[in-house]
């Protein structure tokens, strides 16, 4: 999709230890990128993962991560980490996410992942709290709908 789709962008500059011997970010970097942009997405809504997990026991598990991988990304590029709820569950999200250079609409990489809300202490599901769900839904508007 068109680095346009997303309206949250996480700035990043490759560091040297997040390349492999042929100066490319190294593909299990990807995951943390991707990671570190959603926690960022989610602190918009109040969601301070350390925090939320220890007040109400519940918190996020991953269960599903697929990437593709469309162009090498250099040492010191610097890039945008894109991401989007692109689906809501009852107690899941599924989300959308793109690399591009920095302002570029030139896709080097995407990815689905796809975390389940859950229990702590069960490690079952449970539903995504209602203030959370109404953030996601105000900031993507008709980008959720159409994802």
């Amino acid at each position: 999709m068109a680095r346009s789709a997303f309206r949250f962008v996480l700035p990043h500059r490759v560091r040297y230890a997040e390349v492999d011997a042929q100066g490319i970010v190294f593909f299990g970097n990807y995951l943390t990128f991707f990671d570190n942009a959603m926690t960022d997405y989610f602190r918009q809504f109040g969601f301070a993962p350390a925090t939320h997990a220890r007040d109400t026991g519940a918190d996020f598990h991953i269960v599903k991560a697929d990437i593709d991988y469309r162009a090498p990304v250099p040492l010191d590029a610097e890039i945008d980490i894109c991401v989007r709820a692109a689906r809501i569950g009852r107690s899941s999200l599924t989300f959308a996410g793109e690399i591009h250079p920095r302002g570029i609409d030139d896709c080097r990489a995407t990815v689905t992942m796809i975390w389940v809300y859950t229990d702590q202490t069960t490690r079952k599901s449970t539903p995504l709290p209602d203030s959370f769900r109404a953030g996601i839904i105000a900031f993507e508007g008709d980008a959720l709908a159409a994802g």
